[in-house]
């Protein structure tokens, strides 16, 4: 396959901007489908990451793709690889988003980069989103999104199982109940097929079972971060190293780091999946 990265990179600089009201009935299902409880009344704080619930893009049925995303060549540029994963990013705190707030996002695409891995080409896309709440600038978000094929073939030589990851000092055990990916899915409005849709991840993309969202990942090692410091981070960056699936429990774990902590979510007995930083 054969990608124009020059005809791609044309979308630098490409720029986008939604809105939406945060309602209270969208706070108690974020936190029905976190297991948390908060406030839900107009003006309190609203839970840490939900604005990656708002604002979300709303592509007809005849616009999607075959993979239940938009169709690409829209906002995004239209990468020929039919994988396409968040990668990694980071957030800056500026301020809180408040419920009954309207909250927008303008995001920008800052760099498209093809490189080579292990498994073929690797085309990274790195968009920047600001987010305002009734106007107050209250967040900086970087978004990694990476795009890749799919193998046609198993390798030679078959890679040796990679070390499990670690129990943090603190850590918890999650289930990835199907219910639980169908639920945060809804909430941000991803139709995304690899996190519902288990005979089209097994029997087109190749993976063992449905896939456990990376920003659901990165909510859940952020509330840690802030439950465990009693406050909201300055700073917060992650990366995906592996993916999880729905075929095994994984943990949230967290540990003393520097200025801050360090976290990371693992398949149980498996490797690292997500590995994040968060500073105050």
């Amino acid at each position: 396959m054969i990608l124009d990265i020059d005809h791609l990179q044309t979308w630098i600089g490409r720029e986008q901007i939604d809105s939406e009201t945060l309602s209270p009935t969208l706070v108690r299902q974020f936190n029905a489908t976190f297991d948390r409880r908060s406030g839900t009344d107009q003006g309190g704080k609203a839970p840490l990451l939900i604005h990656l619930c708002l604002a979300q893009p709303i592509a007809p049925m005849s616009e999607l793709g075959r993979d239940g995303h938009p169709a690409l060549g829209g906002f995004l540029p239209p990468v020929p690889l039919p994988r396409r994963m968040w990668a990694g990013g980071a957030f800056t705190f500026h301020g809180d988003i408040r419920i009954g707030d309207e909250v927008t996002r303008h995001s920008k695409i800052t760099d498209v980069q093809l490189k080579e891995g292990r498994s073929g080409a690797l085309c990274f896309v790195t968009v920047q989103h600001e987010v305002t709440s009734d106007g107050r600038h209250v967040l900086s978000e970087r978004q990694d999104i990476v795009y890749r094929d799919i193998p046609t073939a198993a390798p030679d030589k078959p890679k040796a199982d990679p070390a499990p990851a670690a129990t943090g000092e603190h850590s918890r055990t999650v289930t990835p109940h199907p219910t639980l990916l169908f639920r945060y899915s809804a909430l941000t409005f991803n139709g995304h097929r690899i996190h519902y849709d288990k005979p089209f991840c097994i029997e087109d993309e190749g993976y063992p079972g449905l896939v456990v969202h990376g920003p659901m990942q990165a909510t859940m090692l952020c509330q840690m971060a802030a439950d465990l410091q009693g406050a909201t981070p300055a700073r917060f960056r992650f990366r995906s190293l592996s993916a999880i699936f729905d075929d095994a429990d994984f943990t949230v774990n967290a540990e003393p780091h520097d200025t801050g902590l360090r976290l990371w979510t693992a398949k149980v007995g498996g490797p690292l999946a997500m590995e994040a930083f968060a500073e105050w």
